[in-house]
């Protein structure tokens, strides 16, 4: 059997397609659009759930219990909370992040009549030649932070005859760059990067015409940065799910840069020991860069699903990303290495859940101890 090759300039053009199509949750059917399309383009059969999500099949050689990978299309984003009376926006968040990586933004404020109006997120104190020193004392809190909308607003009337309305959301400018050296800047890699991984990673398997060797399902969640992800996707069939994520770079963390990281436990408790071990022998036997690591701060849609009560099997596998929810950097063979991971899952043979507590031990210099 043939290896499936990752197309490194496909994983790249479909990263920025994804980037360039606002989804904050709660608004994601655009994208939604766009990855069935390239499902389409593959001949992978798909359905749409009652939330919007995606839920891909590939049938395997045997009808063994079924496997999953999930990656969320929503990112994180903002909502029009009131319009003011200085003819600006106030705002609150769409997902859990900090307002200091507002301030400055570009957005655009999508309206219910179709209309989109541009915007820069400002403090309430902006000007250094009004407020001075108070421009640095003010509290970073999306209380003080206003939309200014490039209109001519005079007041809250001229707003409402704009046609916008508290409720409406508002997407974040992605700012997407990419290197000559290969790292990828935007805001929204989480978890755009994953779904390019991923979507990369099928096309190199259907490209190879290899059949997995059991059932797999491709879950495209849409509520992941709201909480709950993959909580309302997971078929009673699935017996394991690995979710593919971002893995933060930081000081006190030993995420992989340049290749793959298996998350060994975040703030839902450890993963799947069996599970865990599987991706990472994978990693060895292909010879794919890899480290380990653990998250305090971290929940995936794999942590939905167990939380919504689901008997299945999870584990997580990361992209390594600095800034994470911030404006964030990512380098391309973290991505390749992530697609090659996928595929290997995918095409590997069902797994034996040992409960005699052996394992199978392997030598490797493949293994990345990262010290930041």
């Amino acid at each position: 059997m043939s290896k499936p090759a990752i197309d490194s300039k496909y994983l790249k053009n479909t990263l920025e397609k994804l980037l360039n199509i606002p989804s904050p949750a709660g608004m994601t059917e655009a994208v939604v659009d766009m990855v069935s399309a390239e499902l389409d383009s593959m001949g992978i059969s798909y359905e749409i759930t009652n939330r919007g999500a995606i839920k891909a099949f590939i049938p395997g050689k045997k009808n063994a219990p079924h496997r999953a990978v999930a990656v969320h299309l929503d990112t994180l984003g903002a909502m029009v909370k009131r319009l003011k009376p200085n003819g600006r926006l106030g705002l609150v968040a769409v997902g859990t992040w900090s307002s200091r990586f507002a301030e400055g933004a570009r957005v655009l404020v999508h309206c219910d009549n179709g209309k989109k109006y541009r915007g820069t997120v400002l403090p309430l104190k902006a000007s250094g030649h009004t407020y001075h020193k108070q421009v640095d004392s003010q509290p970073t809190t999306w209380e003080n932070l206003e939309i200014r909308i490039d209109e001519t607003c005079t007041g809250s009337d001229s707003l409402w005859q704009l046609g916008i309305r508290v409720g409406d959301f508002v997407s974040v400018d992605t700012n997407f760059e990419i290197s000559d050296s290969g790292y990828i800047n935007s805001r929204y890699l989480d978890d755009k990067s994953g779904v390019a991984s991923v979507l990369a990673a099928l096309r190199a398997i259907q490209k190879a015409k290899i059949i997995p060797s059991i059932n797999c399902h491709i879950l495209f969640t849409v509520t992941e940065e709201v909480g709950t992800g993959g909580a309302h996707i997971i078929d009673p069939v699935i017996k394991e799910l690995v979710s593919v994520d971002n893995g933060t770079m930081a000081p006190e963390q030993n995420t992989c840069e340049f290749g793959v990281t298996i998350a060994m436990q975040d703030m839902g408790g450890p993963f799947d020991r069996a599970l865990s071990m599987h991706l990472i022998d994978i990693c060895r036997r292909e010879k794919l860069e890899f480290s380990r690591d653990v998250f305090n701060y971290y929940l995936s849609d794999g942590a939905g699903a167990q939380k919504a009560g689901h008997d299945v099997r999870v584990a997580l596998m990361c992209f390594g990303l600095d800034a994470s929810h911030g404006y964030e950097r990512v380098h391309i063979r973290s991505l390749e290495t992530v697609a090659n991971l996928v595929a290997g899952y995918l095409l590997s043979p069902q797994l034996k859940f040992s409960t005699n507590g052996s394992e199978k031990k392997i030598k490797t210099d493949m293994e990345q101890h990262v010290q930041r």
